[in-house]
C-alpha cells in the first residue's frame, strides 16, 4: 500500500536516489529532474515535492503537504498565492557554506593580489610589475548576512588573520567565526570600517538595492566589495561609479540584476569589476550536491516520523525561521 507520493525534481545521482528510496519507507518515489513541467500525474498526486518546482506549477499539486527546496533562497515561494494554506516550506540552508565561501575567498584574493591584472598582462605578453598588493592579514572584513555562508567565509578569513565583523538583522552573541557582531541599524558605520565588504544577503523587500550610492560612498576608500547574495541587493550603476572613480578598489560579483546579465550591460566592460555567472553554488561542487540531498533526506525521515522539520521557512520574511 502506498502511504505517500513523493516527487523529486532536483537532480540526483544514483547514490543520492538510493538515499531517498531508503528513507521513503515504502512510499512511492518518482524522480523527474527539472522544474516539474514534465512530471504529469506525479506532480498532481504529490504529497511531497523535493526540489525547486516552477512556482506557478505548485497549485497543480492538490495533495501537497510539504515542499523541500534545493536552494537556500525561498523568496519566490513566499509570495501570496504560490503555496496553498498549510503547506510546509523548507530550504537547503546549510548546504552552500563551503562552496560559496571558497568562491568568495577566491574572488577577493584575486583582486587583492592583482591576479586579474596579471592575467590580462599575460595575454599581452607583458612582463610588468603592477605594484603593491593587500592582504587579509590585519584587514577588517565586514560580512553582511552572517548566516551559514557568512559564517563559513568569516571562519576562513579569520584564519588568515583578518578581523571579522558579522552583521545580522538583529545583533546577537559573537560566534567563534567573528570577532564582533553588529546589526543593520548601524549599517553605514560598519561599512566605513571595512577593508572588505562581503555580502551574503537574500532577496527581500528590505534588501532591495541596499547597496546604493550613499552606501558605497560610506565605504572606506580602497575597499573591496564582493557579492554572492542577490543581484537585486545592488544599485549596479552606483557600484560602477564607485569603482570607476577609484573609491572602491574593486568588486567581485557572482550575482547580477538581471540574470543573465545582458551582453550590452556596461558592467561587463568596467575595469575593476569581475563577474562570474552565478555559479558559486548549485551542483558545481560535489560536496554541495551531497549536502543538499542529505538535508532533504533527513527531513524526509522526520516528515515520515511525524517530527518537526529542519530549515522551515518563515513565509513573511523568506528566511529560515
Amino acid at each position: 500500500m502506498i502511504l505517500l507520493n513523493i516527487l523529486v525534481v532536483m537532480d540526483t545521482d544514483a547514490k543520492q536516489r538510493q538515499w531517498f528510496e531508503t528513507a521513503a519507507e515504502g512510499a512511492k518515489v518518482t524522480f523527474c529532474p527539472g522544474d516539474g513541467s514534465d512530471a504529469g500525474a506525479a506532480l498532481e498526486e504529490a504529497d511531497v515535492i523535493i526540489g525547486n518546482v516552477e512556482p506557478k506549477l505548485v497549485s497543480k499539486a492538490k495533495n501537497l503537504k510539504w515542499l523541500q527546496l534545493n536552494s537556500a533562497g525561498a523568496n519566490t515561494y513566499c509570495q501570496p498565492g504560490i503555496l496553498p494554506d498549510g503547506v510546509l516550506l523548507t530550504n537547503a540552508t546549510g548546504a552552500y557554506g563551503l562552496a560559496l565561501s571558497e568562491h568568495m575567498l577566491a574572488l577577493t584574493m584575486a583582486m587583492m593580489k592583482k591576479l586579474y591584472v596579471y592575467h590580462d598582462n599575460q595575454h599581452q605578453s607583458l612582463w610588468q610589475d603592477e605594484g603593491p598588493v593587500t592582504s587579509f592579514y590585519g584587514a577588517t572584513v565586514v560580512v553582511v548576512g552572517f548566516g551559514d555562508i557568512g559564517r563559513n567565509f568569516g571562519r576562513r578569513v579569520k584564519a588568515l588573520g583578518a578581523q571579522v565583523i558579522g552583521l545580522r538583522r538583529r545583533k546577537g552573541e559573537v560566534p567563534p567565526e567573528a570577532d564582533e557582531m553588529g546589526d543593520m541599524a548601524h549599517f553605514e558605520d560598519y561599512l566605513s570600517r571595512a577593508d572588505i565588504v562581503a555580502s551574503c544577503l537574500p532577496d527581500t523587500p528590505e534588501t532591495y538595492r541596499i547597496y546604493n550610492k550613499e552606501r558605497f560612498m560610506a565605504m572606506k576608500k580602497g575597499a573591496f566589495f564582493v557579492n554572492v547574495g542577490r543581484g537585486s541587493n545592488v544599485d549596479q550603476e552606483a557600484l560602477r561609479e564607485a569603482v570607476l572613480s577609484g573609491h572602491l578598489a574593486g568588486a567581485g560579483l557572482d550575482v547580477t540584476d538581471p540574470e543573465p546579465l545582458p551582453s550590452t550591460d556596461p558592467l561587463w566592460q568596467t575595469k575593476g569589476i569581475y563577474i562570474t555567472p552565478h555559479i558559486s553554488g548549485g551542483y558545481h561542487l560535489q560536496a554541495t550536491h551531497d549536502y543538499i540531498a542529505r538535508i532533504a533526506v533527513d527531513n524526509l525521515k522526520r516528515f515520515l516520523a511525524g517530527e518537526k522539520l529542519e530549515n522551515i521557512v518563515d513565509l513573511t520574511t523568506g528566511y529560515k525561521a
